[in-house]
């Protein structure tokens, strides 16, 4: 061959002596020749050695490495005719390269595919599976799926989009609840791309689906969640700005019941400790009525009560025809409560949500029940004698007051009666503080022994004490005065300090009549006269304060 032919060569030309030196190179700067002089270029000195031994043509593909990168040839090496040997070379380094961009980029399209869905599909022109990734899908191997109806495995689609994998629009974020292989439901969002052909006739749809179960069902319960919570909210928030202690427990049953689509709800709550030793409850778990809403009665809740005192956690049962609904209240892990809703048989059963919400309020009403409990405890202490646990003196005059006013409505009796302890002050100086106190409690027992639970009796401070008998007369307020002084005689004279100055007490009384009626500043006065004039007639006895005559 011609030096001249070759020399019209467009690529790199390289002519080598039969031994296999390089002899010349055109042109001299191509990376190729470069390589080939400094000796770097083994395989392309390979080729060229087989076709001296050979006398055939040889082609190859080399990559030689540049200071500016990797270059890629295809060379084609001839036996001349006078024993030397040319290469011709081919650049393909752009070629190559992009031939390896794209094996590597169909490799990194079908990885991401794999992760990011859970299989990929096909569907042909009659709408069946004609390609499923091989895994497979929804628990079915791929084959399974080849030849079958989409349709089969669909069990709700989106009212938009439809079935997607026959859609004949793009559908980018679709979602489909579909049926696994084990009938169990999932949840797949799906994107889809339909399939034309040149005359622009649907042939197919080609697409992916990723299961997003666990996410709508946590999707789900987040939303539960805040719903009740936004709920939980509201109610505690309406019956915690009520200010009034003793009427948030009525504005929470009324709240409850609205907020939870009951038509009853009865709250009970356990009493504070003083109130419990003066009102035992006669109800289990000793809880008290705390308030109501709705028409039933409290002792509806009875059956409820029972279950809940034997340990029951939550109680759901039927009582008059309807569906209940209840749980113990708790404040520091101790029952102190109950809530127990009602909700006619219309409205179905109590749901997860229910017994959800109502455990939460449940906590709620706990609190409140502590706190109205603690309520009472402040009040009562406020108008109690910490001796004797007796009205005081405030409370009493409070409770007198109110009294009085209905004495006026109602045109009824009362009687006032003043006792005044005689000689108390030597039981303190001979017998001491402590026997002083054993003799104040006494008292408070004899007057408490002989009263009814509708009087009033307090301690008005040191050694004086009151009683209000309601609807008390004359004959009446004077018979129970001489009983005192009866028991006195028998239980207070041995207490004495100095048996010359027996320990005894005072009785001044006023009635109020109705045929003359009077101030209770006017009626209290003359108690208190006759309680003085008995003490400035030698004490130890009774005196009735007669009514004033009127003049006309």
């Amino acid at each position: 061959m011609p030096d001249s032919i070759l020399s019209g060569f467009p690529g790199p030309l390289l002519l080598f002596s039969p031994s296999g030196t390089l002899l010349t190179a055109q042109p001299e700067e191509t990376p190729l020749a470069q390589a080939l002089a400094d000796g770097h270029a083994a395989e392309a000195q390979a080729l060229v050695a087989v076709c001296a031994s050979s006398r055939h043509a040889n082609q190859g593909t080399v990559q030689i490495e540049a200071g500016d990168g990797l270059y890629t040839f295809d060379l084609t090496v001839l036996p001349l005719p006078d024993g030397r040997v040319a290469m011709l070379g081919r650049e393909v380094t752009l070629h190559h390269n992009l031939r390896a961009a794209l094996v590597e980029s169909r490799q990194r399209y079908k990885d991401f595919v794999e992760i990011s869905s859970d299989f990929a599909w096909e569907t042909g022109i009659d709408g069946t599976f004609v390609f499923v990734s091989p895994r497979g899908a929804l628990g079915h191997p791929a084959a399974d799926l080849i030849g079958r109806d989409p349709v089969d495995l669909v069990m709700e689609r989106d009212a938009q989009t439809g079935i997607p994998f026959s859609t004949h629009v793009p559908i980018e974020h679709g979602e489909v609840w579909v049926r696994r292989v084990d009938g169990a439901p999932v949840c797949v969002t799906v994107a889809a791309r339909p399939i034309f052909d040149r005359s622009g006739r649907w042939i197919g749809t080609r697409g992916v689906c990723r299961d997003v179960t666990t996410e709508r069902e946590r999707d789900l319960q987040l939303a539960r969640a805040r719903n009740r919570e936004r709920i939980v909210n509201h109610i505690v928030r309406t019956f915690r700005d009520e200010v009034d202690p003793n009427n948030m427990l009525n504005v929470a049953a009324e709240t409850l019941a609205r907020g939870m689509g009951a038509s009853d709800c009865h709250i009970f709550r356990r009493p504070s400790e003083t109130l419990e030793e003066s009102h035992p409850s006669e109800l289990p778990a000793g809880l008290i009525p705390g308030a109501r809403y709705g028409a039933l009665p409290y002792l509806s809740s009875l059956p409820v009560l029972d279950a809940l005192d034997r340990g029951e956690e939550l109680v759901e049962i039927e009582v008059e025809g309807r569906q209940v609904l209840a749980v113990a209240s708790r404040h520091h892990h101790r029952v102190n409560g109950a809530v127990v809703l009602y909700r006619v048989m219309e409205r179905g059963n109590w749901g997860v949500d229910d017994r959800f919400l109502l455990s939460d309020l449940a906590d709620q009403i706990g609190i409140a029940n502590e706190q109205i409990a603690a309520h009472e405890s402040i009040v009562r202490l406020s108008r109690t004698d910490s001796l004797t646990g007796l009205f005081n003196r405030r409370a009493f005059f409070e409770e007198m007051d109110r009294r009085h006013k209905r004495l006026q409505r109602t045109s009824s009796f009362a009687a006032l009666l003043y006792v005044d302890l005689d000689n108390f002050k030597m039981v303190n100086d001979v017998h001491g503080h402590a026997a002083g106190d054993a003799v104040l409690q006494l008292v408070r027992d004899m007057l408490l022994g002989n009263t009814r639970p509708t009087d009033l009796v307090a301690r008005l401070g040191g050694d004086e004490f009151a009683v209000w008998l309601e609807g008390g007369t004359r004959d009446v307020a004077e018979d129970k005065a001489r009983l005192l002084l009866s028991m006195a005689e028998r239980l207070l004279r041995p207490r004495s300090g100095n048996p010359d100055y027996p320990l005894g007490v005072s009785i001044g009384i006023a009635v109020y009549d109705p045929v003359h009626p009077e101030s209770l500043h006017d009626l209290m006065a003359r108690a208190d006269q006759a309680m003085y004039s008995v003490k400035k007639t030698g004490k130890l006895g009774v005196a009735v304060a007669e009514h004033p005559v009127r003049t006309a």
